[in-house]
């Protein structure tokens, strides 16, 4: 019986950086790209400007899967919708709450029950754990970049205006 050589194969250093990007870039694909099937207008009513929104929904989820490659956050927020409050009632008002609860999550979570217009403040606001990509670019700049137990905000976003406590963050290095 003769046995069989063993072929060693060497992979190049970048190969872990470019699976790592091509992974971000099919996740981002699914996670942002399923939208653009949906039939939300008339196929002959599509303007360029939606096709560029969506282009750069996709290299922002793109961008952010790389950057913050296996990282998860938890946050909570207090969410003013428009309808709540005009924008700068809104963040003044935000600002007001920022300042009462300063870094307390339980004044926090109190703080979201009672004024929040998004279903979390249920939940005092808690958002549970998510990926990178998962929020809106300005909510995900947050949660990503920012300090861990601090209130971040006013933040806008097309749901209105946040208030962020980012609450735990894991996966970095």
């Amino acid at each position: 019986c003769q046995q069989l050589p063993t072929i060693a194969i060497h992979h190049p250093p970048h190969t872990s950086t470019m699976n790592r990007f091509l992974l971000a870039l099919v996740s981002a694909v699914l996670i942002v790209g399923t939208s653009a099937f949906a039939p939300n207008q008339p196929p002959t009513t599509i303007r360029h400007s939606n096709i560029d929104t969506q282009r750069n929904a996709i290299w922002d989820t793109v961008n952010s899967l790389y950057n913050n490659w296996g990282k998860k956050a938890t946050a909570s927020h207090i969410l003013f919708r428009p309808s709540q409050f005009p924008e700068d009632e809104a963040k003044a008002k935000l600002l007001e709450i920022k300042a009462d609860v300063g870094g307390d999550p339980e004044k926090f979570a109190a703080a979201a029950a009672e004024w929040s217009g998004c279903p979390s403040s249920k939940d005092g606001g808690n958002l549970g754990e998510f990926g990178p990509g998962m929020m809106v670019k300005a909510f995900d700049e947050v949660c990503f970049d920012e300090d861990v137990g601090v209130v971040h905000g006013p933040i806008s976003t097309q749901f209105g205006e946040h208030l962020i406590l980012i609450t735990k963050r894991t996966g970095e290095e």
